[in-house]
């Protein structure tokens, strides 16, 4: 359950990127025009520290990587 979580997280900074990224190691592909906002994905990173799917190690990073993204 934690796993997932961190790995819906990640995927979901990397989908703050422009234009179709494909990650070969991991065989995700990322469309361009999908969205999510620093609040929405804040709100799901708290989330995932309350049911402890992540740990406070885990949030402050993951944290950190959304705070640096520009708007």
């Amino acid at each position: 359950m934690r796993n997932s979580v961190f790995i819906a997280v990640a995927i979901s900074i990397v989908g703050m990127l422009s234009g179709c990224v494909s990650a070969s190691s991991s065989n995700l592909t990322y469309q361009e025009g999908v969205t999510f906002s620093k609040g929405k994905e804040l709100d799901d990173l708290v989330k995932a520290l309350n049911s402890q799917a992540v740990t406070k190690d885990e949030y402050e990073e993951i944290r950190r990587i959304i705070m640096k993204r520009p708007n």
